[in-house]
């Protein structure tokens, strides 16, 4: 099987309402998604999706990605899809760093691998069944009452575990916003603050010292040793996302001995192949993982969906769905949904979601 073609399409997804997050200085009102589609000589195809979430989020925007892809893609053609870790290297020589642009790349390969064994990548990750992934809700960061009533809609639809954007300078307002979540909590659901980087070590800790809620907090500062710094003086358990990019920051942040947890997403670390392995770290040291994207359609969902559903309950959290966010669906009808709080990965071959240029258009680039 050797890759003879790769089409490249630009997706435009309208949040379906303006999203605030880190304390309300980052705030997205649509994303710039990229599909790849990966065609061979054998017939069989593959399609990938990469997503950041807006352009001041990560170092990573739509454009950046495309261009990225215009380097990579032709020294990919020809090349067997399924030697995932040479593909890897390959892309790796021909453009070191920009791991958010290898992810959908290695996405559709993977999605190619599943076909060609006829089986879902659930069971390719080590899954014995696709098992149902709990989700977690996101709620914009806004005044008590706001955040409150998003709890309550995100209820309705079935999310018992939810994500709180909190962060900023006044450590008042974010204390005023975490009792009023707690209180309004019900039996059974559980909180996770996610504050995206937006305290200081300073404010961190005033804010976590104050609060009654001993619920995971996320990400409460910009770098690893801020994180770290927190981690030891306060009660909650401290969980890392956007300071871990590649293998070696999970390294570093598990030899810091302080951190309980960590968010997996393949687009933010270059793709499954990469996010597989740093799943497999977390498994050995015992860290609990959410596993999800950082954005994108029900095509990048369903994928992290896969790895998260073949991941052992012990060190398995929520899933963030960023799909519901999303205002126009250009895979209608296919890869995971909310169910009732769940998600379920297909049980179809290899992501079990195709596009269609229907609802893509056609390719911006192609690659041949």
């Amino acid at each position: 099987m050797k890759i003879r073609r790769i089409g490249v399409y630009r997706i435009d997804l309208p949040l379906k309402e303006s999203y605030s997050l880190s304390g309300g200085r980052l705030v997205t009102e649509r994303l710039d998604s990229t599909f790849v589609r990966i065609e061979t000589d054998c017939g069989l195809e593959g399609w990938g999706e990469g997503c950041p979430w807006g352009h001041s989020y990560l170092p990573a925007h739509g454009q950046g990605l495309r261009a990225s892809l215009d380097v990579l893609a032709p020294s990919l053609l020809g090349r067997d899809p399924r030697s995932l870790d040479t593909l890897n290297r390959v892309m790796d020589a021909r453009l070191p760093g920009h791991l958010y642009a290898k992810s959908p790349i290695d996405m559709a390969c993977w999605d190619l691998v599943g076909k060609a064994a006829a089986e879902p990548l659930w069971r390719l990750f080590g899954g014995e069944e696709p098992v149902p992934v709990e989700i977690n809700s996101s709620i914009p960061t806004g005044t008590p009452e706001a955040m409150v009533a998003g709890i309550e809609r995100a209820r309705r639809e079935g999310y018992r575990v939810h994500s709180a954007k909190l962060g900023g300078h006044d450590a008042a307002v974010d204390i005023e916003r975490i009792d009023a979540i707690e209180d309004a909590l019900v039996t059974g659901e559980h909180i996770t603050w996610d504050i995206n980087r937006a305290w200081t070590p300073a404010i961190a800790l005033e804010v976590l010292n104050s609060v009654s809620s001993t619920a995971w907090v996320e990400q409460p500062c910009e770098t690893l040793e801020q994180c770290a710094m927190v981690a030891r003086k306060v009660r909650q358990p401290v969980l890392l996302d956007e300071c871990l990019h590649d293998f070696h920051d999970h390294l570093l942040a598990w030899r810091t001995g302080v951190f309980a947890g960590i968010k997996v997403k393949p687009n933010r670390v270059g793709g499954l192949t990469r996010a597989r392995r740093i799943r497999d770290l977390a498994i050995d040291v015992g860290w609990k993982m959410h596993i999800e994207d950082v954005g994108g359609t029900a095509l990048a969902d369903t994928a992290a969906i896969h790895l998260a559903a073949s991941t052992p309950q012990p060190y398995r959290m929520a899933s963030w769905p960023a799909h519901d966010h999303i205002a126009w669906d250009p895979v209608p009808g296919q890869g995971v949904r909310n169910r009732g709080g769940f998600l379920v990965p297909t049980g179809h071959p290899g992501l079990g979601v195709v596009p269609d240029e229907e609802h893509t258009g056609p390719p911006v680039a192609v690659y041949s």
